[in-house]
């Protein structure tokens, strides 16, 4: 039995590889495309031939830096957990949602007004810079447009190096001609607002955050709010009790309340409280380390007097280090007064202290003070300051990380008259209702979990599921735990080499397949194992394995001078003999269902030709 303990967050990974987990013998984990972010993850974690699929915000649609998922891929998983969060909403097409979403942009700036996106940082925002920079460079346009956040330039950076992991016309076109998508030219990269103030006329900004809570964004909303030429374009669909959510479920014109923070220095009483803070906070940690050396020095001269022939004079009191010396480490004396060589000893010995690391299942266990820069060290620490898009911060930039004023934040609320318009399209990268619900009827899970979704739409899902795709729907609450195991019970059995000598493989495409008649035995080790039959093989009944389409017949018999034709949904062979599948073809849930070939017509040497033309198309067990 697996046991899954889901946090509802996006999940990504960097790379495609396997996991074997080590305590979890048997359980193998595969990270698969989800197409909706880049690195965005649909999980498949398998463990004695049953598969779990975790897919939770998926995208079918191939993009422009993204292809679609790989869902598809899959069939029949004992368990499917995926999301519920767009069951009622439908998309248009992409080119029709690219085009509205470009004449909207062009509308404004061409009206002297400028576009405001709120956006993340780095996921569904390459998407929307893609389509900008392509359309801009097609048409030869001029209006600028400005990509604004903190980590805009290492956004794009770090976008470049991962080419091999996003579509296949992008990772084709560099294989090709070296020409990378993302080395833009009509987009520019800012980190701060003061050379966005400095640009006249109509303008574009990509900024962030996307719920308007906060950032760039909700400093530029504030200030274009009023402006009734701008254009507000969201982009997603706000958080609950966000300012994009308010502004989307009740557009302007309207007022609206927000917070407005500033940071100031500290000044008189507060200044010297926070003074006398940090000196507190820095002599408790030296008093600890003094302790903690103390502590190591007393355990190691234990170990030596107990163990080492060679003597220490415990009544020599050795020297403390002083603050200064414990940057370099507890020890730092070689020899010491009192320090007696064995006899046997061709000189004296360098103590060695033996850091030992302890290890738990999973490998390594990972100490977060060795990954933690202390405060001399990022005073020490040099950042560049050189005003370009390559990464590197400008002068105010470096300024405002290396300043070590001590500041307080100060918040202050303002009213907002809304005026601009508003305007959202779906640009979130997930697949939509109609979408899902035929995935899903395609995956056909035998069960199948709703997650990440309100509850109408959760609901509406799991109807339509337990209708269409599966019996067993499960849609849990927060926190509320629910038993998926599976019914079926699966054995790990060996086939002996004195059964696999007599079994005859017959090729079939790119596998080999044969008949097998076997007993289920114990080995030695206690370990299943299928045997030769101890009594005489029973006969069984010929099985013809394949699968032919009529069209393919028809011109095979047609190769061997048998005059055929379609009529009525059924093949018309020679002057009497048809031809005519029956049986469901596709099955609930997409996947193939039980068909026959029936053959009729008298019995005569052209009956037995075309029955034999039939025959050959089959592999028979």
């Amino acid at each position: 039995m697996i046991i899954f303990y889901l946090t509802f967050c996006s999940v990504s990974c960097a790379f495609p590889a396997l996991l074997t987990l080590g305590k979890g013998e048997g359980i193998v984990i595969a990270p698969h495309a989800a197409g909706h972010l880049l690195g965005g993850t649909v999980w498949k974690i398998t463990k004695d031939g049953e598969d779990v699929i975790y897919a939770v915000d998926f995208n079918h649609r191939k993009e422009r830096h993204l292809n679609g998922t790989v869902l598809l891929s899959f069939a029949r998983p004992a368990v499917l957990i995926t999301d519920a969060y767009n069951a009622l909403n439908n998309q248009p097409s992409r080119r029709q949602r690219d085009q509205e979403f470009l004449d909207a942009i062009l509308k404004t700036v061409r009206a002297d007004g400028n576009v405001l996106l709120p956006v993340d940082t780095a996921g569904r925002v390459l998407e929307l810079i893609l389509i900008l920079e392509q359309f801009w460079e097609q048409h030869q346009l001029t209006y600028p447009i400005f990509f604004l956040t903190y980590v805009a330039s290492s956004t794009i950076d770090y976008a470049k190096s991962f080419l091999e992991w996003m579509s296949d016309s992008i990772a084709k076109s560099f294989e090709h001609t070296r020409d990378n998508a993302f080395l833009l030219k009509h987009v520019t990269l800012l980190i701060n607002n003061s050379e966005l103030e400095k640009v006249a006329g109509p303008k574009i900004v990509l900024a962030s955050m996307a719920s308007l809570e906060a950032g760039f964004s909700h400093d530029i909303f504030v200030e274009w709010a009023a402006d009734t030429k701008n254009l507000v374009l969201f982009t997603e669909r706000g958080q609950f009790a966000t300012l994009a959510r308010m502004l989307q479920s009740d557009p302007p014109p309207r007022a609206v309340k927000v917070t407005m923070s500033r940071r100031i220095p500290l000044v008189g009483e507060e200044l010297a409280a926070y003074e006398e803070e940090q000196n507190r906070k820095r002599e408790e940690a030296l008093k600890a380390t003094l302790v903690k050396e103390e502590e190591s020095r007393a355990s190691l001269g234990a170990e030596l007097s107990a163990g080492d022939p060679m003597a220490v004079n415990a009544k020599i009191t050795q020297p403390s280090s002083n603050a200064a010396g414990l940057q370099f480490g507890a020890y730092r004396d070689v020899l010491i007064d009192g320090f007696v060589p064995p006899p046997a000893s061709a000189g004296p010995m360098f103590p060695f202290y033996e850091n030992s690391a302890e290890w738990d299942d999973f490998g390594e266990i990972i100490n977060l003070e060795d990954y933690t820069r202390n405060n001399e060290d990022m005073d020490h620490s040099s950042i560049p300051a050189e005003d370009d898009v390559n990464g590197k911060l400008d002068e105010g930039s470096a300024s405002l990380i290396l300043d070590t004023t001590p500041s307080k934040v100060v918040s202050s609320e303002q009213t907002v008259y809304v005026k601009c318009s508003l305007l959202y399209m779906d640009f979130e990268g997930r697949s939509d209702g109609r979408s899902v619900k035929s995935i899903l009827a395609h995956v056909s899970p035998l069960k199948l979990v709703l997650v990440h979704g309100s509850a109408e739409a959760t609901e509406h899902l799991k109807q339509h599921c337990l209708k269409n795709v599966c019996q067993h729907v499960y849609a849990p609450q927060i926190e509320e735990s629910i038993d998926v195991t599976s019914d079926l019970c699966a054995y790990k059995v060996q086939l002996s080499e004195k059964l696999m000598s007599n079994v005859l493989f017959k090729k079939l495409g790119d596998y080999e397949i044969a008949w097998v008649d076997a007993e289920v035995g114990e080995t030695e080790n206690g370990t299943f194992s299928l045997l030769p039959l101890s009594t005489p093989t029973p006969p069984h009944k010929t099985v013809l394995v394949g699968d032919i389409k009529m069209a393919d017949l028809k011109q095979y018999l047609a190769s061997k001078g048998v005059q055929v034709e379609f009529a009525g949904g059924a093949l018309r062979c020679g002057e009497y003999v048809t031809l005519r599948k029956v049986g469901d073809s596709i099955q609930k849930g997409g996947s193939s269902g039980v068909q026959q070939i029936i053959l009729e017509g008298p019995l005569s040497e052209e009956y037995y030709k075309i029955r034999d033309h039939l025959y050959a198309q089959f592999y028979s067990l």
